[in-house]
């Protein structure tokens, strides 16, 4: 370690240390590492029964089949005969956040290691007790071995499928308790950047309804700058016209009023540039001075939701005749972090942590989006106020409004093509906060951690591709409105830009796509992905126009947090007259290590392809008025069943470790689209999304 490296991280331990003692520093999330000593209580044998506490949160990923698959295997018993419990913060020790596609990669190997311990121990007549895991080779582990052709034929584990089609409670918002009450928390509508309270409100009209029970003040209503009201009412229908009737008057800070163009405007990236070099390299080769450039591209991606299909919600209840060493508060929620859910409350309530109970729920879709200690903290104080259970259940305006969305971007590539190559790559990128999230860090804290530079907004921006002389640099500014981490995290808008670019210098070099970009790769699992993607597509032959339509095909490829690989190939269809746009066909090659579950795989992959689909033609959050202006999906356009075209994913056999499925395809998909978009029409669309109107101007423009 260099000196300098040397004195960077010793800083930084030094920053650490005096940060978690600080009482104004926001609670800091935990990731350890689970053992296989950990895994044995997540799996469990009594009386001939064995069931498995789930260690990473369900949120439509399938995680509970791939690793009740596993457990099974390892076991020697059918899956069905592993119970799958979601655990509560009582029931197994601090596990990891769900985050980054990583819970295979994660709890594969401590899980199989614990069930391998079991089975022995069982084989051997010992059938109580406790155990000490065996440090068991990966090579030696039942539920680990390759297998080929397992990717394309493997006999599904159940997971919560019965579950979910029987209508079981397994969700958030199916929690029902005994005197349960239901609770909103009113805020002012602008975003939570600026600070906001409650003025005045008619609480004698509230109180009028015989459904209200209460009107809270609290501190603790407190996210970030927005200080709410909360109500609560007998009736989760009695909410409305409770709010209604109360009337709220709020006082909102002057002087930080803002528009769309506020936000185009600080993350403009000609605007940094003209500034000089951006805050953080990520590679800094030297480049020529003269502006000699082959290829000048700028694009733009907008701000997007997670536009998650169940709004958050939470029941928290308060335990009346709780000792001081009994559990005192119980919530049950879908997170995506039951442990951080429970230290935020622990920090709250000032209350030991292990006498709050945060019991797992299904998630109806997270992608990022559930981290953070939101609802859950409202159901608590709200809970708290009248002595009774309550339940809080978000609004589509609210989850819209109060959560955090996935930030713009604002690209410029610059490339240098020489002897049919790529000789000289900058990519300069302008976007907010993802990992350090402006919804969980005050504006002093943020600055500190933007020393270090946010990784999650440089995710995506190295290119997968060898070229000599590469400078690729970013920076990450604060936007008044929240931002976070959002499915595959910078990686989407990122390699979206760089595929994008590599298309272009393609055609500068009058290549083919594909073999450009296997030119141009020393990689044999990229080149892998490329090659079936396209052999699947029948790459050369390219789907002809006519007198009314216009049609292109393109390709695409990347490598997600430099362990996962993708490459996908998109038909698209351009109405002449109309401008509108038609994904006909997408074909996805994908290459994720070992796979434990092939068809949840094959879901997360085609959730990817459809999500990169609503990147390029649809998704736009609309800001306006101070705020987050979208209340319902009518004003925000999600893919419809119309607009997802065929999906053909094609999983690669793998002996390499698992390595993360969830969010890889968000390197392929976009670009794949971008590029056939540009074949059809011969325009290279800077600004995302591409809507009809825009197509039709920039036909008009070039004929």
């Amino acid at each position: 370690m260099k000196r300098r490296q040397f004195l960077a991280a010793a800083g930084a331990g030094v920053l650490t240390v005096t940060l978690a003692s600080c009482s104004l520093v926001p609670v800091i999330p935990k990731r350890p590492t689970s053992t296989a000593d950990d895994a044995l209580g997540w799996i469990r044998h009594d009386n001939g029964r064995y069931t498995l506490w789930l260690p990473s949160a369900e949120m439509g990923q399938q995680i509970s089949a791939a690793l009740q698959g596993l457990a099974a295997a390892e076991l020697g018993v059918p899956p069905a005969q592993v119970h799958l419990q979601l655990p509560s913060t009582r029931h197994i020790a601090r596990v990891r956040a769900t985050v980054g596609s990583a819970s295979v990669q994660d709890f594969a190997l401590p899980l199989a290691r614990a069930c391998a311990t079991l089975r022995e121990a069982l084989a051997q007549g010992q059938t109580t007790g406790t155990l000490a895991a065996r440090d068991i080779a990966p090579s030696a582990l039942r539920s680990l071995q390759p297998r080929t052709g397992v990717t394309k034929e493997a006999a599904a584990a159940p997971g919560q499928l019965h579950a979910l089609v029987t209508g079981q409670p397994l969700f958030a918002g199916d929690t029902r308790l005994p005197g349960l009450l239901y609770g909103r928390v009113l805020r002012a509508p602008v975003s939570a950047e600026i600070n906001s309270r409650p003025q005045a409100w008619d609480e004698t009209a509230a109180r009028a309804d015989p459904a209200c029970v209460a009107v809270v003040q609290h501190p603790r209503l407190l996210q970030m700058g927005s200080l709410g009201l909360g109500i609560v009412a007998r009736t989760p229908s009695a909410l409305d016209r409770i709010e209604a009737a109360l009337a709220v008057q709020w006082q909102v800070e002057d002087g930080n009023a803002f528009e769309q163009a506020a936000i185009d405007e600080r993350i403009d990236i000609d605007t940094h540039l003209r500034r000089g070099a951006l805050q953080h390299r990520l590679r800094k080769d030297e480049l020529p001075t003269d502006t000699a450039w082959t290829l000048d591209l700028r694009m733009d991606v907008p701000l997007a939701a997670h536009a998650p299909i169940e709004p958050r919600s939470a029941t928290a209840h308060w335990l009346a005749d709780a000792g001081k060493e009994d559990i005192a508060l119980k919530v049950w929620a879908g997170t995506q972090d039951l442990f951080y859910m429970r230290d935020v409350l622990a920090r709250q309530f000032s209350l030991d942590a292990e006498r709050i109970e945060v019991q797992a729920c299904r998630i109806g879709g997270g992608f990022g989006g559930r981290t953070l200690c939101t609802v859950e903290l409202e159901a608590a104080v709200l809970a708290q106020a009248v002595g009774a259970p309550v339940k809080v259940q978000w609004s589509r305006a609210q989850e819209f409004a109060q959560g955090f969305q996935r930030p713009p971007s604002s690209h410029r590539v610059r490339a240098r093509v020489q002897g049919g190559r790529i000789t000289h790559w900058w990519h300069a990128l302008a976007s907010s906060h993802i990992l350090f999230t402006p919804a969980a860090m005050p504006v002093w804290m943020q600055t500190l951690a933007d020393l270090a530079g946010d990784s999650g907004v440089a995710r995506g921006a190295q290119m997968p591709y060898d070229v000599p002389r590469q400078r690729i640099e970013f920076t990450a500014q604060r936007l008044p409105v929240h931002t976070g981490p959002w499915r595959g995290l910078g990686a989407g808008p990122n390699t979206l830009v760089v595929e994008s670019a590599m298309d272009e210098c393609a055609r500068l070099a009058g290549a083919d796509p594909l073999a450009w970009r296997l030119q141009h790769t020393t990689d044999e699992r990229l080149a892998q992905v490329l090659r079936r993607a396209a052999a699947e597509a029948r790459w050369p032959a390219r789907p002809a126009s006519d007198p009314t339509t216009l049609r292109g095909r393109g390709i695409a490829g990347g490598i997600y947090k430099g362990v996962s690989y993708a490459a996908a190939v998109a038909d698209v269809e351009v109405q002449r007259a109309t401008g509108q746009v038609r994904v006909v066909t997408l074909w996805c090659a994908h290459d994720c290590g070992l796979v434990l579950q092939p068809d949840g795989v094959r879901a997360q992959t085609e959730g990817n392809l459809v999500w990169c689909l609503g990147m390029v033609l649809h998704e736009q959050l609309p800001v306006a008025r101070s705020g987050v202006a979208a209340a319902s999906f009518a004003d925000y356009p999600l893919p419809r069943m119309g607009d997802v075209p065929p999906l053909h994913v094609h999983l690669i056999d793998s002996s390499a470790p698992p390595t993360g499925a969830g969010e890889t395809a968000m390197v392929a998909g976009a670009g794949a689209i971008t590029n056939a978009l540009r074949d059809a029409t011969g325009v290279r669309f800077a600004r995302l999304p591409v809507r009809s109107a825009d197509v039709l101007q920039a036909l008009s423009t070039q004929a």
